[in-house]
């Protein structure tokens, strides 16, 4: 009786101490919440430790796993579409994935509403996944469950309340989303400069200078004047980023990145804005607009010079629209404020030469003259708007898995946009509105060079090569046909009969960087005991940044690929497989349903090594004897290297 207390005691201990390491970093309070038209709000709360981040519910596909809530179908309510989250996404570019993530730092509320069907007694039941990182490691996805009554509040977890949670998303921006907004203010303010270097602009800062140095009184009066008149154009695009932001609202706003259509739309709308820069149209206000405000500008004082300001911004439209129109494009993505700021730092630098120029009328004269190089800044800027434009049909197709823009082709397409740059801008290529160029001025001619050295550097992009220069913008490498370069092909994910079409074991795949890999830990067991060889046991996320990046920077070394091809027994254990298990269980240790393959692989890690974070790295024998200390994200790839060596003397040893 003794013996089995002491035992029962040393389980409780160790499975406590399991429990204590099983690091959270992150708690739910789940509530409901009632609306109008008998609807119901069923809100998950989330509390995330400092420096770690949970995802948002709105993530590119093929990236980390984004926050989602599972409610069960019942008669008594009809689910309806769509994942509210609040407040705005801290958002970050990760050239890993090759596209723009979303996530939450502090405290987080996610909602998703049901109609009711019955008025009583409604039990609302469900759970949520998450998934959570740091700048090192992330966490698997967890599901956490739920089951709320109508009216009442149901926590696992006690954490903030609600009061709290509301005043800490009232807090200011965070340094991430302040630091997305100057580069929003400072591309902007690029555009606005482009702006003025156009055949519809450039020419008017003369005229209007020296027209309100002329009909003012005195100088003082003039510059007063031309600063009200920049003021005024300042006002007019902001007002302008005021209302996409209001029509539009924050929350779609958001979905421009991710959405399909938007995508679509966006890759449309910059294709027409580069044809009107080429010359095949010109896009322009009607003409009734200009006539009415060119009217009001007899009235004099203030508002006329307002009305100034309002017919530059018409008139000027065929050239600014294009560039105006793909700024709030980019702009839109930083959420509300986003088209306000970018039209703010656009207007600044249109406006700021009127006045500057008003008070120093001397530097006029310095001014280079109209003429056909101003037709020239256009067509480079539509050269730069159709290079861009696929960068939005690339988010589309990659979103919808069509793969008609993969890699290659996406660097094929720039590479024939900047090869026509150059010669553009060499005289060989001549479109409408271009004057007749007898030689080619050294600026052109300088120009030229960078834009064809440029082009030349992309070309061996369409073999593999990493063109960094350009990271972020074409797909990333396993969105390719050649994902391991040209002459380096190895077939795609094949798993069970068909691997023996590439006279690869029963189970086995090409995996990273082309390594033959097993995905399943029993399966690799019985054949690492069959060819007498130790297993290297990867638990990775198809989510996870860093694996992506040891792989991509260790694995990719030709030395430690050979070790891990012809030494050990790869097992890529995913840990966010969302792949249903053929039955649901409860796991012993941590109490929690395990629904899914990733599930399954995680629980493994946590109970074979304490250990939840991904990428980590165990070298273990035939019989599951780990051989040397484990490791987690270390892209030294000597070191990794020689840990890799370190496990397979000790292997041998024994």
């Amino acid at each position: 009786m003794r013996r089995t207390f002491l035992t029962l005691v040393m389980m409780l201990t160790v499975v406590s101490g399991l429990l204590a390491q099983m690091e959270q970093h992150i708690s739910w309070q789940f509530s409901t919440k009632m609306l109008e038209d008998n609807k119901v709000e069923v809100i998950c709360e989330a509390t995330v430790d400092n420096g770690w981040h949970v995802y948002s519910s709105v993530l590119p596909e093929g990236t980390a796993i984004p926050t989602y809530i599972e409610i069960e179908e019942s008669d008594a309510y009809t689910i309806l579409d769509g994942i509210n989250e609040s407040p705005e996404p801290t958002k970050h570019y990760d050239e890993t994935f090759g596209a723009e993530m979303q996530w939450f730092e502090g405290n987080v509320k996610f909602s998703r509403v049901v109609q009711l069907k019955e008025q009583n007694n409604v039990l609302i039941k469900g759970y949520v996944e998450s998934m959570i990182c740091n700048d090192e490691t992330c966490m698997p996805p967890e599901m956490v469950d739920f089951e709320l009554q109508v009216g009442q509040t149901n926590s696992k977890e006690t954490v903030q309340s609600q009061d709290a949670a509301e005043a800490e998303e009232s807090m200011a921006t965070t340094e991430e989303e302040e630091e997305s907004y100057w580069a929003i203010f400072l591309l902007a303010f690029g555009g606005g400069l482009a702006a003025l270097l156009t055949p519809c602009v450039f020419p008017m800062i003369p005229m209007t200078v020296s027209f309100f140095t002329k009909q003012s009184a005195t100088k003082a009066a003039g510059i007063r004047n031309a600063i009200t008149y920049g003021l005024s154009i300042i006002a007019i695009y902001v007002i302008l980023g005021v209302a996409v932001s209001a029509i539009f609202g924050a929350s779609a706003l958001n979905a421009l990145s991710t959405n399909v259509w938007f995508n679509l739309f966006f890759f449309l709308l910059l294709v027409v804005f580069a044809a009107s820069f080429f010359g095949a149209f010109e896009i322009v206000m009607p003409s009734s607009w200009v006539n009415f405000t060119t009217k009001n500008e007899d009235k004099g004082g203030i508002i006329g010079i307002f009305f100034m300001a309002f017919t530059l911004a018409l008139v000027s439209f065929s050239c600014t629209g294009p560039i105006v129109g793909s700024l709030l494009v980019k702009a839109a993505t930083g959420g509300y404020m986003g088209p306000i700021i970018g039209m703010l730092g656009f207007s600044l630098a249109l406006a700021l030469p009127f006045a500057l120029f008003a008070a120093f009328p001397g530097y006029l004269n310095s001014l280079p003259k109209s003429g056909g190089w101003l037709n020239s800044v256009k067509v480079i800027l539509g050269f730069l708007e159709l290079a861009f434009a696929f960068k939005f049909l690339s988010i589309a197709d990659m979103t919808m898995g069509w793969h008609i823009l993969e890699r290659e082709v996406f660097i094929a397409i720039w590479i024939a946009i900047f090869a026509a740059m150059g010669f553009y801008l060499m005289g060989k290529i001549k479109l409408p509105h271009d004057s007749p160029m007898n030689h080619v001025p050294v600026s052109r001619f300088m120009m030229a060079l960078v834009v064809f050295s440029f082009t030349i550097y992309l070309i061996p992009g369409l073999w593999g090569a990493p063109v960094s220069l350009i990271s972020g913008f074409p797909p990333p490498k396993n969105y390719a046909e050649s994902p391991y370069g040209v002459g380096n092909e190895t077939p795609g994910i094949i798993t069970g009969a068909d691997s023996h079409a590439f006279g690869l074991p029963e189970g086995m795949h090409p995996g990273p960087q082309g390594i033959p890999a097993f995905d399943d830990y029993e399966t690799a067991l019985a054949y690492s005991k069959k060819v007498n060889k130790p297993m290297l046991l990867d638990f990775t996320g198809l989510g996870c940044t860093n694996c992506r990046k040891m792989e991509d920077a260790v694995w990719s070394n030709q030395s430690v690929k050979s070790i891990l091809t012809n030494d050990y027994i790869l097992v890529s254990l995913y840990v966010d497989d969302r792949k249903k298990l053929d039955e649901v269980y409860v796991s012993e240790v941590t109490g929690k349903k395990i629904r899914t393959v990733g599930q399954k692989w995680a629980e493994f890690q946590f109970e074979r090594y304490q250990q939840q974070g991904q990428p980590y790295y165990v070298i273990v024998d035939e019989e599951e004897n780990t051989l040397n200390k484990p490791v987690a994200y270390d892209p030294d790839v000597e070191r990794y290297k020689n840990w890799l060596l370190d496990g397979l003397k000790k292997f041998n040893e024994n």
